[in-house]
This record gives structure tokens, C-alpha cells and sequence, in this order.
């Protein structure tokens, strides 16, 4: 499995009209969790994040949110951010661009957020530049997604990496502002178990704040 672990340059510069980071002179970072809600790996999560008093945002899978709508709740409830995922995590270089529209607006009657993060990474530039507009599709008013991606990926989702690996890759790429991207899924659960809290642990440590990504970034 090939995959960038840390962001280079010039695909921010590519793509500048996505959030690759959030820049500040702050040691500030953005702990992100892809592909829940799961019943129990997020509650893991947000035991873990409560230690440290740390926020994040949680971009969940729309047909997640209608299988565990109390831990969603809890999310919310506790002070964190939430984001929009597709219904089914759907591949935007694989699916039409009807279809993949249509995944995200289908997510959002449960997600009530305007940021929004294409599953793998893959969006097509008229895809998002629909959901970059405002929409009044499926009585959804005055909607613009910001399409947020990512500093750095832990890699908790390669099933031939070791937890210390994913912890490391996150320890040694991430700078100030940087938006981390962990999966409280099924999928990663062995790794994520293990590597975020060492990665709560030594950042705390270093200073640093865990912050949700702002709704009016």
C-alpha cells in the first residue's frame, strides 16, 4: 500500500482551496478520526482525548451515524467537532459525480456541519467545487463545505504496520498547526489502540493544545 505520510508542498499548492493545515504561531494541533462512529473504538477515543482535555473532530460515515446515534451524540455532547464523510464512503475517482453528490448530501441530513473530508482523499476539482457553493439541495439551505484534508496520516489503516510505526510517523511530521489523521474503525483498531495515546501523551508533554477544526475556518 503506497501512501504520502506527510503532505509535501506542492500538492497544497495544487490544491489550494482545501485545508491542508492550520497555520498559527501556537503549538496548536488537529487530531482528526475518520470513518465512525463504531460503538466501542470511539468511545476508546473519547476516553482517551477526556485525559488530556484534548478536542478533535470526528468526520463520520452517514450510515455510522444512523447505526450509533448515541455515541454521535456523545461526540457532540462533549465538546468536539464533527464532519462529513459520505453515506457510504464513497471513492470520488471511482463513483459519478451525481452519485457522489448525492452521498454527500445524503450524510448531511444526519451530519450538521460544513466541513467535509472526501474518503481516501479522492475528489474530483467539479466535485468540489459543487460542495464549495452554497447548495439549498434536500432542504439543506445556505450549505458550503470546507473540504478539509490533512497535514499527516498515522497510517493506522495499513494493516502491515505496527502501532510504533503509525505513532512515529505522527511524532516526527507534525509542526505546529498540522491536522493528524487517525480511524476509529474496526480496520485500524489494533493500531490506533496503541499509538494514540503515546501520541496524546508526548505532545502533551512538548506543550502542545488539541483543538477541533473551527466551523468558520
Amino acid at each position: 500500500m503506497k501512501y504520502l505520510v506527510k503532505t509535501p508542498w506542492w500538492l497544497k499548492k495544487l490544491y489550494p482551496n482545501y485545508i491542508w493545515e492550520i497555520p498559527g504561531n501556537e503549538k496548536i494541533l488537529y487530531l482528526t478520526f475518520d470513518d465512525g462512529p463504531h460503538e466501542t473504538i470511539t468511545s476508546f477515543v473519547l476516553d482517551a482525548l477526556r485525559k488530556y482535555n484534548a478536542k478533535a473532530t470526528f468526520f463520520c460515515i452517514g450510515k455510522n451515524v444512523v447505526a450509533n446515534p448515541a455515541v454521535f451524540r456523545q461526540i457532540i455532547d462533549e465538546g468536539h467537532a464533527v464532519g462529513n464523510h459520505t453515506f457510504n464512503h464513497v471513492n470520488g475517482w471511482k463513483a459519478s459525480n451525481k452519485k457522489y453528490i448525492d452521498e454527500v448530501f445524503e450524510a448531511a441530513k444526519y451530519i450538521d456541519s460544513n466541513l467535509f473530508r472526501p474518503p481516501y482523499g479522492r475528489i474530483s476539482r467539479f466535485q468540489a467545487k459543487v460542495l464549495m457553493q452554497e447548495s439549498k439541495r434536500q432542504n439543506i439551505t445556505g450549505r458550503q463545505f470546507n473540504i478539509i484534508m490533512w497535514s499527516v496520516l498515522s497510517g493506522d489503516f495499513d494493516i502491515s504496520k505496527k502501532a510504533n510505526e503509525c505513532r512515529d510517523y505522527v511524532i516526527l511530521n507534525t509542526l505546529p498547526g498540522s491536522i493528524i489523521v487517525f480511524h476509529d474503525s474496526q480496520k485500524a483498531w489494533e493500531r490506533l489502540q496503541a499509538a494514540l495515546p503515546e501520541v496524546l501523551d508526548y505532545f502533551n508533554k512538548e506543550g502542545y493544545q488539541f483543538k477541533s477544526i473551527p466551523y468558520t475556518i
